[in-house]
């Protein structure tokens, strides 16, 4: 498109010059003879006067047409490169400056909702880092000025909340490489099967404690995966203790492993639990994103899609109010 962009308006250019020149020629001519001659016009001069002239304004309005949009996208670069990035630019002129405008507004809203997604993303940040902040700064305050006792039960709330700071900023370092690329996977050959039975097994005393049954479905003949051991029991621990926190007693979770058609293992992870709203379904895997009655950072299940595609893999989320959720993710079988 770019070729054919600066073939016309090179010809476009020609075709002025040409013109511009046939006029100064003809004209140079006319003169001349009508210095020597009767000086009356002949009409066939008079068409061809018309004719070039006509010409002439024909390829200016076409260089017009080229020049315009061009100025336009000037005008909305400058203002981009000022920082604003709701900057957009009538789509008008020839096909190829059409393009190039749909091209430059369809960059500038990516612009515009990457950094409405910065900012948002600072915001939540903040809003996470001083929860526990304040909670720590607020019993500290109360330790110095002897409001509390320095004991066990007082000290313990710190603690626990310095835990909420690390794997905070654990979560957010995690998902920062992930999103960049730079996230370093530790890939060896791992039994699938084997590593699903050793996550589950730590849950079994919280499920049962909960009232909720914790099964585990493993398909035979599971290949050997080669992946990042760490990273998917990083998953596979999220996505079990988000189905623990929804499911209520008598519910039931199930985590379930095959192979399918396409030669890619499968794990599925399903609760009867509350359930999923169909209009929060497609945010599940946004950063930050939570439901109203959600109690951890947003960050798991983003992290979990992130740690999942830099495997090769897809994850997915199925639910219905009510009736509980289920979220599968697919890892490919390497030769």
């Amino acid at each position: 498109m770019r070729g054919r962009f600066f073939l016309r308006f090179g010809i476009l250019l020609a075709l002025m010059l040409f013109f511009a020149c046939a006029i100064f020629a003809f004209l140079a001519a006319f003169f001349a003879d009508w210095r020597r001659a009767d000086r009356a016009i002949h009409p066939f001069a008079i068409v061809v006067i018309v004719f070039i002239f006509v010409g002439l304004l024909m390829v200016g309005r076409a260089f017009r047409g080229f020049a315009l949009p061009i100025g336009d996208l000037v005008a909305a670069s400058s203002r981009v490169a000022n920082g604003d990035y709701s900057a957009r630019v009538p789509e008008r002129g020839p096909r190829e400056v059409r393009s190039l405008a749909r091209a430059f507004n369809s960059m500038t809203a990516r612009l515009q909702a990457s950094d409405q997604a910065r900012r948002a993303m600072l915001a939540d940040v903040t809003h996470e880092l001083r929860t526990p902040l304040t909670v720590i700064q607020g019993n500290l305050e109360g330790l110095l000025d002897g409001v509390y006792p320095r004991d066990d039960a007082h000290l313990q709330p710190i603690l626990d909340e310095t835990r909420v700071l690390s794997r905070l900023i654990d979560d957010l370092r995690t998902l920062a490489l992930a999103e960049s690329g730079a996230l370093q996977l530790q890939k060896e050959p791992t039994d699938l099967a084997l590593l699903i039975g050793e996550t589950v097994a730590p849950f079994r005393a919280q499920a049962t404690a909960s009232g909720v049954a914790l099964n585990t479905e493993i398909a035979p003949n599971v290949p050997t995966l080669n992946l990042d051991p760490a990273r998917i029991r990083q998953v596979l621990e999220n996505l079990i203790t988000n189905a623990l926190r929804y499911t209520s007693c008598g519910g039931k979770i199930s985590v379930q492993l095959a192979v399918n058609s396409e030669q890619s293992t499968v794990v599925t992870v399903s609760d009867t639990g509350k359930g999923i709203a169909p209009e929060e379904l497609p945010h599940i895997f946004d950063r930050f994103y939570k439901s109203r009655d959600s109690r951890g950072t947003g960050l798991g299940l983003a992290i979990a899609k992130n740690l999942i595609a830099a495997h090769g893999g897809e994850i997915s989320a199925q639910s219905e109010l009510g009736k509980g959720t289920t979220i599968r993710f697919g890892l490919p079988v390497e030769s």
